[in-house]
């Protein structure tokens, strides 16, 4: 579920990023270079403990400006989520930049001849050739975004690891209780490169790949 949120608020803020790095403003470009270099950049996990331990500074602030004397924690699936959320979108940022450069151009000098609308376009021709093109780096993506999930049990989210782990904490078999875990992930990866590669299939129909 975390892996899942994660996922689908990276690919809002991919989008968009890959928006402001192919919209030709030199400020939103430099906007987006940076957010997609800094967050490829740093460790995953660091990106997960300044979301959790940083909001929740921030958040203990604001309740001591209210009057209230104590620690407040943000909530760990919401945290984790956006956290996974926005070093997913940098990648998929460049996924989606990498597709719209690959769209043909051809088919947009033809619907230009026939009067369509820059919105017409972009909703019949644009999204889906970018689409198209972007499900094979998003089914790699999405396997990032499915191990990135094993990171959040740090700030104490009781995922598939975690649970693995407080199972072989209790009966001594560490070993049973992480093959466990690792052939539950692996049937997750197993299952989502046959639903992309399904995906790819279908969006691929009708044209002709290079033998």
């Amino acid at each position: 579920a975390v892996a899942i949120c994660g996922f689908l608020v990276g690919s809002v803020l991919g989008a968009v990023a890959a928006a402001a790095k192919l919209s030709g403003s030199r400020i939103a470009a430099a906007v987006g270079d940076f957010y997609t270099t800094v967050l490829r950049g740093i460790p995953d996990l660091l990106v997960i403990y300044l979301f959790y331990f940083g909001g929740s500074l921030a958040l203990t602030n604001v309740g001591r400006m209210l009057g209230y004397d104590g620690f407040l924690g943000l909530p760990i699936f919401i945290t984790g989520a956006l956290a996974i959320g926005v070093v997913n979108g940098a990648y998929q940022a460049e996924v989606f930049r990498g597709a719209y450069l690959s769209r043909s151009k051809g088919e947009l000098e033809a619907a230009r001849s026939v009067g369509m609308s820059r919105r017409l376009m972009f909703r019949r021709i644009v999204v889906p050739q970018v689409m198209r093109y972007a499900i094979p780096g998003l089914g790699n993506v999405w396997q990032l975004a499915l191990k990135e999930s094993a990171l959040i049990s740090v700030i104490g989210l009781v995922e598939l690891l975690r649970q693995a782990q407080i199972g072989a904490g209790s009966t001594r078999q560490p070993f049973y209780f992480f093959l466990a875990a690792a052939i539950l992930y692996l049937a997750l990866t197993t299952v989502s490169t046959f639903a992309f590669q399904k995906a790819e299939n279908r969006a691929m129909r009708g044209v002709r790949r290079a033998s």
